[in-house]
């Protein structure tokens, strides 16, 4: 479950149920048909945790397009995730509250609650039951500890404060001062971030070597650049009425500003930062050999709290390592056949060994990786219209990825388009040493980051009526991810793929997504080394050695979250198929589309509901 934070909101603020946004009609269609006031005490508890969210994560905010937290960072301390959980725990406990209020509801497993509510009507019987679901997410992801001892190179300190330009715009003086204040701030957050490691050492819980070696290493590039070329400071002024707004004296202070506070502030913290993990963390941080959240005290057990988290599932690590094992037979095989055809290889081992080595199947340019990602999305923005009856207003680009994270980030992402309109989604290519991008993956990738994938369900998401707020912008990782994934397979029904090559890409992405469920599940959970992990992915995916590096490495820092994937791509097939069967000459697949993204990213079991609901109305 992705969390956010939220607001007080000033009266110029729209509120969930204010206006086009609202979950559940007038006040005065609620109030005449909810005697009990069971609909308008869950606009309030949703309202309630929305607003926990952001508060709690401002950057969120931001990012979605809520300007009020723009001046602020989170609470990187142990006393802050304290806080935020008791906040979440007293929604939580009202949530709950609702549904003990129901006879049906007494007793009854969570994952079995779908819809058991009190006096609701259906539609927001889904809403209890995904903010139960987001709410129990955000205290398990807080109970499991992984904030206060791991060293995360991707989202972490400092990479995801220099994504920050990324998304915070600034069209106004006013834009420009909230925007220095969340400078200022840096420097206490990073010292914050730093104490709370070295309070967390004190009781022997420390990171894995892979993790804050390339920590270590993003810093001193980071550091060894002037701080003229720091993306903290590139900030451009930006907007349609941004040259009305600003004098050339505004513009002039607004970047003095920033360069002085980067320079005097946030730099030496970051020094800071960087001596104590080479002098305090690298000395005893985890080796290779034990590299999982296994060996550090408690981490089994918030290792299957993050499963939760991320899944939405109560699902052992042993079951979900063995469906990947299976998943992986599958898929070997159907390469090796493949790629006989295709390639005229002989095995398995010699098929990945020409898709990833072959130097003909690379690109050779960094302009040839980023027009490939525009060329698939251009093609796929022109077929969806056949197979989604909903499609998003907001519109998706391609984006190079920065330099501070081309080098130890992954080969792409997504980031959702600003609900105010300001900022487009955006499919983020990293177009570094594009020799070990493979062009028979571009395609694969690009349905997945942007259309059908990500943008599609996200953004449509965001624009949905009728839905509170939180629902429109968070949801389960394994519902956005499944997605992703069944949107590269879904694109070969649509007619995206050039030719067969391309069709290995998916099979190899297949693999790639599978073998998660062993690595992730393997290191954490059954004690494997690093060095087991990078082999067996070597062993059954064509990705390029520095991809494998880089992606172990972010499953040893991201726990968990790379089994979302195929726990939910899994299930979307097995709804559609069982869908399919049931239907028959009646299956829609457009309708089936709309049914899964119309209601956000819900936990897989509400999805499940809400599939087999649509399945019953077309039979009636």
């Amino acid at each position: 479950m992705t969390t956010s934070p939220s607001e007080p909101r000033d009266a110029g603020q729209p509120r969930p149920g204010d206006g086009p946004g609202d979950a559940h009609g007038p006040a005065e269609a609620r109030d005449a048909g909810d005697p009990r006031g069971a609909v308008a005490r869950l606009d309030h508890l949703a309202d309630a945790y929305w607003t926990a969210a952001l508060e709690g994560e401002p950057l969120l905010a931001t990012a979605v397009g809520n300007r009020r937290f723009d001046d602020r960072l989170s609470d990187p301390t142990p006393e802050g995730a304290a806080a935020q959980r008791a906040r979440l725990a007293a929604i939580l406990a009202e949530v709950d509250a609702m549904g003990e209020a129901d006879d049906t509801a007494a007793g009854v497993a969570f994952d079995d609650l779908v819809g058991a509510t009190p006096g609701l009507p259906p539609a927001q019987r889904v809403t209890w039951s995904v903010l139960r679901a987001c709410l129990d997410a955000d205290i398990a992801s807080l109970d499991s500890g992984l904030r206060d001892w791991n060293v995360d190179s991707l989202e972490g300190v400092p990479a995801g404060l220099l994504m920050i330009p990324d998304f915070q715009r600034v069209e106004t003086p006013a834009a420009g001062d909230k925007m220095a204040a969340r400078w200022h701030a840096m420097a206490g957050y990073v010292d914050a971030h730093t104490q709370t490691l070295r309070r967390s050492l004190a009781d022997g819980r420390v990171s894995a070597m892979p993790t804050v070696a390339r920590n270590i290493a993003l810093l001193d590039e980071l550091l060894a650049e002037p701080v003229d070329r720091w993306p903290l400071v590139q900030t451009p002024v930006a907007g349609a009425a941004a040259s009305e707004a600003w004098t050339a004296t505004e513009r002039e202070r607004f970047s003095a500003s920033l360069h002085a506070v980067v320079e005097g502030e946030i730099r030496p913290a970051l020094a800071r930062l960087r001596a104590f993990l080479a002098d305090e963390i690298r000395p005893v941080a985890r080796p290779d050999t034990h590299p999982g959240m296994g060996h550090v005290a408690g981490g089994l057990d918030g290792y299957h709290k993050l499963i939760r988290v991320h899944t939405s599932l109560n699902l052992a690590p042993e079951a979900l390592h063995q469906t990947g094992l299976l998943e992986i037979d599958r898929i070997d095989a159907e390469i090796e056949a493949l790629a006989a055809r295709v390639l005229g290889t002989q095995s398995l081992d010699e098929a990945i060994a020409r898709l990833r080595d072959d130097p003909a199947l690379g690109f050779s340019t960094r302009e040839e990786v980023l027009a490939s990602g525009g060329e698939a999305l251009a093609r796929a923005q022109a077929a969806t219209p056949a197979f989604f009856g909903r499609l998003p207003k907001a519109p998706c680009e391609v984006v190079a990825m920065g330099p501070h994270e081309e080098e130890h980030g992954t080969i792409a992402y997504y980031r959702e388009p600003a609900a105010d309109g300001s900022r487009p989604g955006q499919f983020y290519l990293n177009l570094a040493h594009p020799e070990t991008r493979r062009r028979y993956e571009a395609e694969a990738l690009a349905y997945h980051e942007s259309v059908p994938g990500h943008h599609l369900q996200i953004a449509i998401a965001q624009e949905l009526e009728g839905l509170p707020d939180f629902r429109r912008h968070l949801g389960t990782t394994a519902f956005v991810e499944g997605w992703g994934l069944y949107s590269e397979s879904l694109a070969s029904g649509m007619g995206l793929y050039s030719n067969d090559l391309s069709r290995l890409g998916v099979l190899s992405f297949d693999a790639w997504r599978a073998s998660r469920l062993v690595v992730d599940t393997g290191m954490h959970a059954l004690g494997w080394s690093r060095e087991r992990a990078v082999e067996f992915m070597t062993a059954h995916t064509a990705l390029a050695a520095n991809n494998i590096a880089n992606e172990i490495d972010r499953y040893i820092g991201m726990p968990g979250q790379a089994l979302a994937y195929k726990t939910g791509q899994l299930e979307m097939l097995r709804l559609r198929a069982a869908a399919e069967a049931r239907l028959g000459s009646r299956f829609d697949i457009r309708g089936f589309h709309d049914t899964l993204l119309g209601s956000g990213a819900v936990p897989l079991a509400v999805m499940g509901e809400l599939v087999d609901a649509w399945v019953g109305s077309r039979l009636a």
